[in-house]
């Protein structure tokens, strides 16, 4: 059987609209995605932030005549700024959907690795994670230039903390990487109920304790800082975090757009000693050492 697929361009304030539309017009499933690169990254708990330019795609069983559909939204009031769309074949969709995520390599031991594929090196560290609702597969740059410097850093005994730990998956690799015990902190419960679920899959959920951020325990100092957050919350937070470190610790920090990147600098400056800053695509990671006193 075919499908007939729609894709229409409209504004963050329409697109609920058009999906309710879509859906009271017979479409078997309507999602909502990105137009214009726009990420979003760790909404606050019960929002659903959606993207300023979002294109709205639809699902429709193939007797259905597009330029009708089209017709009928604007008789609601409801016009796309660009609307196109195609037939497509059936296919396993779950099929296509798991072949879209391949094991990935980061650094020189560390792989991610999808439930459902063999891990490609025995050797290495495989750390098994499905895509999920939570933000941080190793598939976006900024995950990825942490887990890479994760990896590239002896971690043996060290104690790390994963600020906005997401899914879980910078604490889950520093500890397979060696790590004595890793704390992941987030805003949001359900980034904490997949960090926990992912840990067990990894046989580490003992070595990691999860916390809201109000919740952290105090006093708490660490040897290693992960934060792949956002360069406005870093900057604010810099005080915080520097306080979790003690003299000599290591500090990596990402989801920083590079021409964010001086001003990030400059807020933790004052108590960390930098290196030179690393870029993956528009991309950057900040690391450095916790000065003494």
């Amino acid at each position: 059987m075919a499908w007939l697929q729609l894709h229409l361009a409209t504004t963050e304030q329409h697109a609920d609209a058009f999906q309710a539309a879509l859906e009271n017009l017979g479409a078997c499933a309507v999602s909502l995605t990105d137009g214009a690169d726009q990420p979003v990254f760790e909404p606050p708990p019960g929002t659903r932030p959606l993207w300023q330019n979002t294109v709205v795609t639809a699902l429709f069983d193939p007797e259905h005549d597009p330029d009708l559909i089209k017709a009928a939204l604007e008789l609601q009031g409801l016009s796309a700024d660009a609307m196109h769309h195609e037939v497509l074949e059936d296919q396993a969709w779950e099929r296509a959907w798991m072949d879209d995520f391949a094991p990935m390599r980061f650094g020189e031991r560390l792989w991610i690795v999808p439930s459902w594929t063999e891990a490609p090196d025995t050797k290495g560290i495989n750390l098994k994670l499905d895509p999920g609702l939570a933000f941080g597969t190793g598939t976006h740059e900024t995950t990825a230039l942490c887990l890479e410097w994760l990896d590239g850093n002896n971690l043996t005994d060290q104690t790390v903390l994963d600020f906005g730990c997401g899914s879980g998956v910078l604490a889950i690799a520093a500890l397979l990487l060696g790590a004595r015990e890793a704390v992941g902190t987030d805003i949001d419960p359900q980034a904490l109920i997949a960090s926990e679920d992912n840990a067990g899959n990894n046989g580490v959920a003992e070595r990691l304790s999860l916390h809201l951020p109000e919740e952290m325990p105090q006093p708490f100092h660490c040897d290693v800082l992960v934060a792949n957050i956002l360069a406005g919350p870093l900057v604010e937070l810099s005080a915080l975090l520097a306080g979790y470190c003690r003299p000599g610790s290591k500090l990596a920090l990402s989801g920083i757009l590079a021409e964010q990147a001086e001003s990030v600098r400059e807020a933790y400056a004052p108590w960390f000693d930098l290196n030179p800053t690393s870029q993956k695509g528009d991309w950057v990671r900040i690391d450095g050492i916790r000065k003494d006193g």
